[in-house]
């Protein structure tokens, strides 16, 4: 990683952040100082306090699989000054001209692309107003993850009070924020993690817990209304074998080399679904502001609350991404920016 010297007189129109110009490991990351953006007439720009990281920012810093390729700008190389990160908290510094109903100085939260800066910008109808029982630390941890989570659960699974529900990947971003939410819609939450994690996963609201190095989940004669996996460790017939006969599999992981990545497996469920009983359902998650509106409202009540391994500052980006990448977070990393600005 590259930190370009950026002087004490900063100025005024520039910002630190965090960008790359080739496909790679982290140390392709430079910090260095580009032009601060300003909000299009449907946008604001948010002053960035936190933004944390996700899996999609490991694909889009090593190009892989290359479909992602598309969000970077580039086949052969990433956009000039792409900057890396999607979820963000922080406060409006500025509206566009057909804003209505934020103002500047609101804390607020959103996807967009572009966070790990010291501004971004951000269209106004994927804006929401910041849980105030939150830190700028933890609000920053819930618009993907917990959209993903939300949306996963709720809307492919629909899951429902009563229901038996296994989340595969618990102790990760979105595993960890589903297994609150799966609770949160009344369902009896297993969760599958790594030894060291089982008393996490249990802390944060799973009735059962199951440690993946003890025990195979999808040979056990336990059978689930709805799995939603995070890991694509298993295959879909064995995740089928763990699954009720008329039960929900929500894939949201899964390998398939540079090129395709999940997408062969998708393909392969796509394939299965016509002829079984069972719901074998693809997904991605997508921006809804709504739906952040709903999580600040279960961030406020207690009902979620998220799980922060590390935060790192900016300048120590690039350990963060190498900590990501190394797949064994426990909950999210965060970026703190207040030295962007």
């Amino acid at each position: 990683m590259r930190v370009t010297d950026v002087s004490a007189q900063q100025s005024p129109d520039a910002m630190k952040a965090v960008v790359h110009h080739v496909y790679g490991s982290p140390d392709a990351l430079d910090i260095r100082e580009i032009d601060k953006p300003a909000p299009a007439d449907d946008e604001v720009l948010i002053r960035v306090h936190a933004a944390a990281l996700n899996a999609a920012d490991a694909f889009l810093l090593s190009g892989e699989p290359f479909a992602v390729r598309a969000m970077a700008g580039g086949l052969r190389r990433p956009r000039t000054n792409h900057v890396l990160g999607r979820a963000v908290a922080g406060q409006i510094e500025a509206v566009g001209m057909s804003v209505a109903g934020l103002e500047v100085g609101d804390h607020v939260y959103a996807e967009c692309a572009g966070t790990l800066a010291g501004y971004v910008r951000a269209p106004e109808r994927f804006v929401a107003p910041k849980p105030a029982a939150l830190s700028f630390e933890q609000a920053a941890t819930i618009p993907v993850a917990a959209t993903a989570a939300l949306q996963g659960l709720r809307d492919r699974g629909q899951v429902r009070a009563g229901q038996r529900v296994l989340i595969n990947g618990a102790s990760g971003g979105v595993g960890t924020f589903a297994v609150q939410i799966a609770a949160w819609l009344g369902a009896r939450v297993t969760g599958v993690c790594s030894t060291r994690n089982v008393d996490l996963v249990r802390s944060i609201g799973a009735d059962d817990v199951i440690d993946y190095t003890a025990q195979d989940f999808t040979t056990a004669e336990q059978r689930y209304d709805v799995i939603l996996d995070l890991v694509g460790n298993h295959s879909l017939a064995a995740l089928r074998r763990a699954l009720a006969p008329t039960g929900t599999l929500v894939l949201s992981s899964g390998g398939g080399g540079r090129w395709l990545g999940p997408a062969r497996r998708i393909a392969s469920a796509f394939v299965v679904a016509p002829f079984v009983r069972q719901r074998l359902r693809p997904f991605a998650a997508t921006q809804d502001k709504r739906d952040l509106i709903l999580l600040k409202e279960l961030a406020e009540s207690g009902a979620i609350r998220p799980v922060i391994d590390r935060t790192y500052p900016l300048g120590h980006a690039v350990e963060a991404m190498r900590y990501l990448g190394q797949g064994h977070v426990a909950g999210k990393l965060v970026i703190i920016m207040n030295d962007a600005h």
